[in-house]
């Protein structure tokens, strides 16, 4: 799960910087920006929960 979440983050990454290289390409990096965001979010609290639910068994 966590190899998963650092490979989306690095991918929504390199989208946002191809987009802000490329002019006409913007929008892609308000998407990845976004998408990065929204996957860092995700992967904290699964990751958190999951370390939490651990050391309570």
């Amino acid at each position: 799960m966590k190899t998963l979440v650092v490979v989306l983050l690095l991918a929504w990454l390199a989208l946002s910087v191809l987009g802000a290289i490329i002019e006409g390409l913007l929008w892609l990096t308000a998407i990845g920006a976004l998408l990065l965001v929204a996957t860092a979010v995700y992967g904290w609290f699964k990751l958190r929960s999951a370390t939490t639910s651990s050391t309570q068994a």
